[in-house]
């Protein structure tokens, strides 16, 4: 069977359409007037602040659009979508409204074998691994890419890094959708290159470790089961290393990392010949950090992150919340604030959402309250809208509609 190319469904036709059906569902007219204000809603006894970078970033606005695109371009056909399309529950579940259905990423299943050359599958904005592209376009079905450009970026460095006999080291979460499908073009055009994934300088520590003649081969291969290519040998394969990062990782992580290992290589050889880095980290993640960097500069007696529970770049801003501003609350809708006494806010750590008791001085509305907001970005503005409105209706401040 002759494998099918890409479908484009972005046609003009379509897009304007498109862009009215998203308006509808994600954007948010208020938080572009905060915007166009600098940023800052004062009200009777409350001040937002808003980060000056937060939510969809274009790369995630392409994928939504792409997304509503196609079930437009192929209104009678079945469309399917590898997970999630990107890691927000209310995007999510306004695809799976259309009639998209859901293929699992963590493996093919019969589901993969069903397929026929009638059905259109649409590849999430994390990319998929290699093989399952290839089998797909074994299959013959219609593929619609939402693949986000910085990520395709960082599968050329690390293929490149591959077909130079070059081991990549990637910061990332082993499980993550873009990390495995990273992983799998880390093996090269020859299928013969290898990789290692890193998630904490700790992990970090113990490649360095063994970099270093200091560690045990047993207990490293055991240490990174599952986070590193099939017939790794850290003998051979942690000469000559090169890192990446899955793109929506916490930079100053990834340049704490990236230093180890230099580090690492040169008190090896005496020299960084065999360690080489490229800047991997996608921009409107960063920006969005930046952002937060710099609202954290401003007085404030409360932050929120407003973002999928499971998104990656989403749960760094509120790990860079928190060492700023104990009154962090990460949360994923408006219907997470329950009263000014308790919120239901995500614990990164726990990985669970739990009830979380306010500081007293929140339900005191004789006094100002102040409150940043940021959103990691594949949170959609209307989200936001729905939490400034719940916690100013919470303080009895009327927010006049744009």
């Amino acid at each position: 069977m002759k494998p099918n190319k890409p479908v484009n469904v972005r046609r003009s036709d379509v897009m304007e359409k498109v862009s009215a059906v998203i308006g509808e569902h994600y954007l948010s007219p208020l938080v572009d007037g905060i915007r166009a204000r600098g940023g800052r809603m004062v009200l009777d006894n409350m001040t937002i602040l808003l980060a000056q970078e937060f939510g969809f970033c274009a790369g995630v606005r392409r994928a939504i659009d792409i997304a509503y695109a196609a079930r437009r371009v192929f209104p009678d056909q079945r469309i399917y979508l590898i997970g999630e399309i990107i890691h927000n529950p209310e995007v999510n579940r306004q695809l799976d409204e259309m009639g998209l259905v859901r293929l699992p990423w963590q493996q093919m299943d019969e589901s993969y074998e069903a397929l026929t050359p009638d059905d259109v599958v649409i590849i999430p904005a994390f990319g998929v691994p290699v093989q399952m592209r290839e089998f797909l376009e074994e299959k013959g079905v219609s593929i619609v890419d939402t693949t986000c450009g910085d990520v395709m970026k960082v599968w050329r460095r690390v293929k490149g890094y591959a077909n130079s006999g070059i081991t990549s080291v990637i910061h990332g979460k082993a499980k993550h959708e873009e990390s495995r499908a990273t992983a799998s073009h880390a093996r090269g055009d020859g299928g013969d290159g290898h990789y290692i994934v890193v998630f904490t300088s700790e992990d970090a520590r113990v490649v360095c470790d063994y970099i270093l003649g200091k560690g045990d081969r047993e207990k490293f291969l055991a240490h990174f089961r599952g986070a590193m290519s099939e017939g790794f040998d850290p003998d051979l394969h942690l000469q000559r290393v090169g890192m990446a990062n899955q793109t929506t990782m916490l930079k100053e992580e990834t340049l704490e990392i990236q230093t180890m290992l230099r580090d690492a290589v040169i008190a090896r050889d005496g020299n960084e010949l065999n360690f080489h880095v490229f800047d991997t980290i996608c921009g409107a993640t960063q920006d969005r950090q930046n952002a937060l960097f710099h609202l954290l500069e401003q007085p404030l007696d409360a932050v929120i992150v407003v973002g999928g529970y499971n998104s990656s770049n989403t749960t760094h801003l509120v790990e860079i919340a928190q060492k700023h501003q104990p009154n962090t609350w990460f949360v994923e809708n408006a219907a997470c604030i329950e009263s000014l006494h308790e919120i239901r806010a995500f614990n990164t750590r726990t990985k669970k959402e739990e009830l979380t008791v306010l500081p007293p001085e929140a339900a005191d509305t004789s006094c100002r309250w102040t409150v940043g907001i940021t959103a990691g970005a594949s949170c959609p503005a209307n989200l936001i809208e729905e939490v400034i409105r719940r916690f100013a209706a919470l303080r009895g401040c009327a927010v006049e509609a744009e």
